[in-house]
C-alpha cells in the first residue's frame, strides 16, 4: 500500500513537473517576444514624435532619436499603469486565456507591424495588439472570452482619440497664429527652439501610454502561468518594457519619419511646435484614465489639424485618406493573423 501511495505521488510529481516546465519554456520566450513587440512599438511610433522635428530642422535626427529614447524610458514610471490593466485585464476574460493564446497574439501584432513598417505605412501598433488578442482568443475559445465592457471602452478611445487629435492641432496652431501676428520671421527660431521641450513631452506621454500595452501582456502572461497571483504590473517588467521600446525608439524608422514629416504637409517649426502640444495631451490624457490611444493615429491627425488650421489644401488628403485605410484595415488582418498563427500553433502542440 504505502508502495503504491509512494508510485502515485511520484506519478503526480512528474506530472506537475512536466506541466511546470511546459509553462516556463512557454513563458520566457512569450516575454522575449513580447519585449520584441515593444521594441519593435518604438521603431515604429519613432515617426510619430521626431517626424516633425526632423521636418522642421529643430534638431538633428540623431539627438532627436537620443532624446526621444529618454523620454520614452521616463515615462513608464510617471503615470501609472492603468493602459496596463485595461489591455491585460478589461479586455478578455483571464479563465479561459493560455499562453498559446498570447504567443499567437503577439505573432499577430509584430506580422502586421513589420509589413506596414518595410512599406513605410504609418499604422497603429495599439490596433495590431488588440486585433491580434482579439483574433488568438476568438479563434481559441470563440466570442464568450471577450469582455464587451472593455472592448468597447477601448474602441471608443480609439475612435474618438484621433478626432481630439485633428481638433487639438488645429485649435492649438490657430491660437499660436493669433498670438504670433505680430511677430517677424524670427519667431520660427523661437519655435525651433520650444519644439525640443515639447517633443520630449511628447515622447515621456508616448512611452506613458504605448509601454504599457506590453506591460499589460506580460503581466497577463504570469497570471495566466501563475507566476502571480493578483495583477498587480511587477516593477521589472515595468523597467524591461521601458527599456525596450527606447531602444527602439532610438533606431527610429526612417521610412515611416518621411511619411508623417513630408507627405502629409510641409512641416513648418510652428506645425511641429503645436501638434506636438495637441498630441502630447490627448496621448497622456488618455494613459492616466487607462485609455490606450494609437500614438500613430493621434500625431498623424493632430499634424493634419495644424496644417488645416493654416490653409485646409495644404493637406494632402490623398495621404491622409491612405492611412485612415491602413487604420480601418489593421485590426482585422492582425486578428485574421493571428488566429492562423494559434491555429498552427495548437496544431503542432497536440
Amino acid at each position: 500500500m504505502e508502495r503504491f501511495r509512494y508510485l502515485n505521488f511520484m506519478v503526480c510529481y512528474e506530472l506537475i513537473l512536466n506541466i511546470t516546465l511546459l509553462t516556463v519554456n512557454m513563458l520566457i520566450p512569450l516575454i522575449v517576444l513580447a519585449l520584441f513587440f515593444d521594441f519593435l512599438n518604438g521603431l515604429h511610433d519613432s515617426s510619430n514624435i521626431v517626424s516633425t522635428v526632423i521636418s522642421s530642422r529643430a534638431l538633428k535626427p540623431r539627438t532627436t532619436l537620443i532624446l526621444t529614447a529618454i523620454g520614452e524610458f521616463i515615462g513608464p514610471f510617471l503615470f501609472g499603469v492603468a493602459v496596463a490593466k485595461t489591455v491585460g485585464k478589461d479586455l478578455l476574460l483571464t479563465e479561459f486565456i493560455t499562453l498559446e493564446i498570447m504567443i499567437a497574439a503577439l505573432a499577430g501584432a509584430i506580422i502586421w507591424n513589420l509589413v506596414t513598417w518595410y512599406m513605410g505605412i504609418p499604422s497603429s501598433s495599439s490596433h495590431a495588439l488588440i486585433g491580434g488578442l482579439l483574433g488568438a482568443a476568438i479563434s481559441a475559445k470563440g466570442l464568450v472570452v471577450v469582455q464587451a465592457p472593455g472592448l468597447i471602452k477601448i474602441l471608443i478611445v480609439l475612435l474618438i482619440s484621433p478626432i481630439l487629435g485633428l481638433l487639438a492641432g488645429y485649435v492649438i496652431t490657430k491660437l499660436v497664429f493669433f498670438l504670433s501676428k505680430s511677430a517677424t520671421p524670427k519667431v520660427n527660431n523661437l519655435f525651433k527652439r520650444m519644439q525640443i521641450a515639447t517633443s520630449f513631452g511628447l515622447a515621456i506621454s508616448h512611452g506613458a501610454n504605448d509601454a504599457q500595452k506590453t506591460m499589460g501582456v506580460i503581466t497577463l502572461a504570469l497570471f495566466v502561468a501563475n507566476e502571480i497571483n493578483t495583477f498587480i504590473v511587477p516593477t521589472w517588467v515595468i523597467i524591461a518594457s521601458a527599456t525596450a521600446i527606447a531602444i527602439g525608439t532610438s533606431f527610429g524608422g526612417w521610412r515611416l519619419i518621411h511619411t508623417l514629416g513630408g507627405r502629409i504637409i510641409k512641416v513648418r517649426p510652428v506645425h511641429g511646435f503645436s501638434a506636438q502640444i495637441g498630441g502630447a495631451s490627448v496621448i497622456l490624457t488618455a494613459a492616466l484614465f487607462g485609455g490606450p490611444v494609437s500614438t500613430t493615429q493621434v500625431m498623424s491627425s493632430s499634424i493634419m489639424g495644424a496644417g488645416a488650421a493654416e490653409r485646409v489644401n495644404m493637406v494632402r488628403w490623398q495621404v491622409a485618406q491612405d492611412l485612415m485605410i491602413a487604420w480601418v484595415l489593421t485590426i482585422p488582418i492582425s486578428g485574421f493573423v493571428a488566429a492562423l498563427s494559434y491555429i498552427t500553433i495548437n496544431f503542432f502542440s497536440s
